[in-house]
């Protein structure tokens, strides 16, 4: 079952219609099989040995009259009107040497073995060049006897209308199943887009339960789940306010009273701890915060790049931008625009030159930052992104802040169903890739 598994479907839809369709496929075929073999092919042979009896007793009968056309005539007329066999004797010819096969293979093989049991000259036969005949031909000593069976003496012709049927009732089964599959498969569809929505910040407002009870058990739960994550945020939002408000008030009192005091070694000291817990307390709440209060748009990426890269020109860094025009998504832009700024911060914090381009690929976009710093080696990657996370001297992340940059970036990537990679730059740096879909 291992090598098989992976050719076997992947979706939902795919895989149920092969668990209906492949048995009734395979019934039907058993079913096919046991009527050709069993009644279809008995009743033929049963045919072919009775027109076969015909054609040597005429032969006989012929042979009878010394082979004089004009003594057989009346016996031919017999063999017409009470066999339905038409009876002409070619003299001095000789049989065909070539012969056409039926598409049903089963048809020359009865007919031929029936002959051959029966008659003991050399015998030749056709099925194919007339659609309601038989052509049979007997060699005698003086020429060969022509035989013009009606077909449906021969064979058994309601085969093909049996098949016929067998195959119509095939496709409709399959039909049937397909619409009603399709319909089943369609609201888990909706929930499994209403949960990417949500994931990516979007509502889904439209999104109701249907189909099957457990379908909508699933799509009523999600609904439930929805609910508290965002009474959840709401509640952490109201309270992150709250927090900020409160810390702020004092640390802005002790700002106030620092610069009332007179320039010291003690008091500069105390100013840059005091920024340095403002700073501190800016990323917590940021990291903190996450995506919350801001809704979803569609939204220009590129001119929201250069935004940013003009943001970052500005306080003397050297930034070169590389960016494709007319990149649209559906983003939250303030969570995007600082997910950005924390990477471009980085690489123009610990390089002298930074690059940012911007390229789409298919049905995702990639924003690339590479800068000319001293890197990060490959194994501390993922260790880059943990939270409050610090890496070796020669790159000491976030100097002046916890840690929480990189953090800070993959979460709102990811919560617009992004990733953010880290890999080694051109440049000789890091180079940071950020992919959204568009």
């Amino acid at each position: 079952m291992g090598p098989l598994k992976r050719y076997l479907p992947k979706g939902l839809f795919a895989r149920s219609l092969l668990i209906f369709v492949f048995p009734v496929a395979v019934m039907q075929a058993l079913i096919a099989w046991a009527f050709f073999e069993e009644h279809w092919e008995t009743v033929t042979s049963r045919l072919s040995e009775s027109v076969a009896g015909d054609v040597a007793m005429m032969t006989e009968l012929f042979e009878q009259t010394g082979e004089d056309e004009i003594a057989f005539e009346p016996l031919a007329e017999t063999a017409y009107r009470t066999m339905r066999l038409s009876v002409d004797f070619r003299p001095g010819e000789t049989l065909p040497t070539s012969r056409r096969t039926s598409f049903f293979r089963t048809l020359d093989r009865t007919l031929r073995r029936a002959l051959t049991a029966d008659i003991d000259r050399p015998v030749w036969f056709d099925t194919t060049r007339y659609p309601a005949y038989v052509d049979i031909r007997v060699e005698t000593e003086t020429g060969v006897l022509r035989f013009i069976a009606v077909r449906e003496r021969v064979f058994a012709t309601t085969g093909h209308i049996f098949l016929l049927w067998l195959v119509g009732a095939t496709a409709l089964l399959s039909l049937v199943m397909v619409v009603f599959m399709r319909n089943q498969v369609k609201p888990i569809r909706r929930l499994a887009e209403a949960a990417e929505q949500f994931g990516r910040g979007q509502d889904a407002e439209n999104f109701k339960p249907a189909g099957a009870r457990e379908v909508r058990q699933a799509a009523h739960a999600f609904l439930e789940m929805r609910g508290r994550i965002k009474r959840h945020l709401e509640q952490r939002t109201e309270m992150l306010a709250g927090v900020s408000h409160d810390l702020r008030t004092p640390l802005t009192r002790l700002k106030l009273q620092l610069a009332l005091l007179p320039k010291t070694d003690e008091t500069e000291e105390a100013r840059r701890d005091v920024c340095e817990m403002e700073i501190m307390l800016d990323e917590y709440l940021a990291f903190a915060r996450g995506q919350a209060g801001e809704e979803t748009q569609t939204t220009d990426l590129t001119a929201l790049v250069r935004e940013t890269v003009e943001d970052t020109r500005r306080t003397g860094a050297a930034v070169t931008l590389e960016a494709e025009d007319g990149i649209f998504a559906d983003i939250r832009p303030g969570v995007i625009k600082r997910c950005m700024a924390n990477l471009l911060t980085n690489a123009v914090t610990y390089g002298e030159t930074a690059a940012v381009s911007v390229r789409k690929k298919g049905s995702r976009v990639e924003i690339i930052f590479d800068d000319d710093g001293p890197g990060i080696p490959a194994e501390l990657h993922e260790e880059a992104f943990k939270p409050f996370s610090r890496l070796d001297d020669s790159r000491n992340l976030n100097t002046e802040g916890v840690g929480l940059g990189l953090a800070i970036a993959r979460d709102a990537a990811r919560g617009h169903g992004g990733e953010i990679r880290l890999s080694e730059s051109p440049m000789g740096g890091l180079r940071a890739t950020l992919t959204l879909p568009v």
